[in-house]
């Protein structure tokens, strides 16, 4: 499917404000009659973390931090990827940056397509993708001080059911 550029640029938002998952739904869905499926996800920002091993530890805050211009091209061609792999008619990303409590939504995926099955798909593809792929940093502010997240073994593997490898692998 072939977009133009004024949809190619609503496409994504990487952003210090919050957003309102109910505003960017029907934004995503207004004026398309095709639409029938809407699927989204919002990730939000958890009071504890979990390490690899299993350790559990409390967080108190996140910052994150991303380049611009180079995030925005990067999850632009993570949505190009969603629809040469699935028959979806809409893509909208959200992302905050900047420093972020317990609590706060931290990003958004949410696809339109005709049926379920594809907006689905095409969700859990762009978060694996996202988890991975996305170049944002994240610090958590701990009680034991400040540590930065690093990759998951299990994100590459939930990206590598896809039949793609982590950069980071």
């Amino acid at each position: 499917m072939s977009l133009s550029l004024p949809d190619r640029a609503a496409r994504v938002s990487v952003q210090a404000e919050d957003f309102d998952l109910g505003a960017e739904v029907a934004a995503l869905r207004a004026g398309d009659p095709r639409v029938g499926a809407v699927c989204a996800f919002v990730g939000t920002v958890r009071d504890r973390h979990v390490a690899e091993g299993g350790a559990a530890g409390s967080v108190r805050a996140m910052e994150l931090e991303h380049y611009p211009g180079m995030t925005e091209k990067a999850i632009e061609a993570m949505i190009d990827e969603a629809h040469r792999r699935f028959d979806i008619l809409g893509v909208r990303v959200v992302h905050r940056v900047g420093a972020l409590a317990p609590q706060d939504q931290i990003m958004m995926v949410a696809v339109t397509s005709a049926h379920r099955g594809e907006s689905f798909q095409a969700c859990e593809f762009l978060m694996d993708y996202l988890k991975t792929q996305a170049p944002f940093w994240k610090k958590e502010d701990t009680p034991e001080g400040g540590r930065w997240v690093d990759a998951r073994v299990a994100d590459d593997e939930a990206l590598a059911r896809w039949g793609i490898r982590a950069r980071n692998a």
